[in-house]
């Protein structure tokens, strides 16, 4: 079946249950034709699910109870029973049984990746500081995927007219300078490039580099990461054909006329660009970790204890982080599928095989 016609199945980890996790899934799956788009396939409890179902008023949903993802059935939304007893909510509060759940629940939904019984992962927001606590690894998902998949990934704020990659994840302030080198950006910009060519369709990707330091550095009188690491990476590319640009002033960069002129930006730390995005395209910015052999996306908040279990909860990103995984993965199969033909070559097995329309020499 081509990229345009199979029916992407999209498995989903609920997060932190006492947050915003399921609130966002069942919202986002309430539209009854949903499974017309889409498999989903949610890593949860069934109890848990109709017991706040009948809170946020989604009591037309009906799951399709299975034990594993390879079983998933196209036209219903699937969930992978996790849990079989009753869970104890306290909505606003981590607990040691929504945390455990939320590590079962993504590890079950990674597993299903790796293992192609499900094509994208889209996963609600978690409590980093809990699930540490009992034994995860990784301060954040990006961390986690890296270790699944093997290699660096980087952490992409996207929406249609904003994408924002940062340099530096979730590390302290005082250790940003350490981890930023010239090499570094040059692989991260080759990797923005690369992403945005055959997961975004963009041919010639222009990218806008933001500076360390206030202003930039301002000529080396605040800093001189610009001088040293930032500027001469930023050459470096645009001499070998990637258009890469900078480095600018981040106080001043998001004016609509001036990111707009870009297709994407590398921020070096994580608020640099994380701030500026999540201001401007909060209600629908998507968190891709992009650079890995599969398709992961979040929505670009939190578990949001302060309004769990109100009924509050938008859950336009978390939407827009299903359909973004869609489509970065049709994308990515056919941009695939068109090198292969580009780069194939077309074999003449016989005189047959020549265009009779070919001029032929006397």
């Amino acid at each position: 079946m081509s990229a345009k016609h199979h029916k992407i199945r999209v498995g989903i980890s609920i997060g932190d249950f006492n947050g915003i996790g399921p609130e966002i899934i069942m919202k986002s799956l309430k539209d009854k034709n949903i499974t017309d788009f889409f498999t989903p396939v949610i890593f949860g409890s069934g109890k848990l699910f109709t017991y706040q179902k009948n809170i946020f008023k989604q009591q037309h949903l009906n799951f399709n109870y299975i034990n594993h993802a390879k079983d998933a059935h196209s036209g219903k939304i699937n969930m992978v029973n996790l849990v079989r007893e009753n869970s104890n909510i306290e909505f606003g509060v981590p607990t040691e049984e929504s945390t455990k759940l939320a590590i079962a629940s993504l590890e079950s939904a990674t597993d299903a990746l790796l293992n192609d019984e499900i094509d994208v992962l889209v996963t609600a927001p978690i409590n980093k500081d809990e699930m540490m606590k009992y034994g995860f690894a990784h301060a954040g998902h990006t961390g986690y995927f890296e270790e699944k998949a093997g290699k660096k990934a980087l952490m992409f704020m996207v929406t249609e007219n904003l994408k924002v990659a940062v340099s530096t994840h979730h590390i302290p302030v005082a250790e940003i300078a350490k981890n930023i080198s010239k090499e570094k950006i040059k692989k991260q910009i080759k990797q923005l490039a690369a992403t945005l060519k055959e997961d975004f369709c963009i041919q010639n990707p222009k990218i806008a580099v933001l500076g360390l330091n206030p202003h930039a550095g301002d000529g080396g009188v605040i800093g001189t990461e610009e001088i040293e690491i930032i500027d001469p990476a930023i050459r470096e590319l645009f001499d070998d054909g990637i258009p890469a640009f900078g480095s600018y002033p981040a106080d001043s960069f998001f004016q609509p006329e001036k990111y707009c002129a870009f297709d994407a930006v590398l921020a070096m730390y994580h608020d640099q660009g994380l701030t500026p995005f999540k201001t401007i395209a909060y209600e629908e910015g998507v968190n891709f970790t992009a650079g890995l052999p599969f398709v992961r996306t979040s929505p670009d908040h939190g578990v949001a204890y302060d309004i769990a279990g109100k009924n509050l909860a938008d859950e336009r990103s978390f939407s827009e982080a299903i359909f973004t995984a869609i489509e970065i993965f049709k994308n990515r199969k056919e941009y695939r599928e068109l090198m292969e033909n580009r780069l194939r070559p077309k074999v003449v097995h016989s005189a047959n095989d020549i265009d009779e329309d070919l001029p032929v020499e006397e």
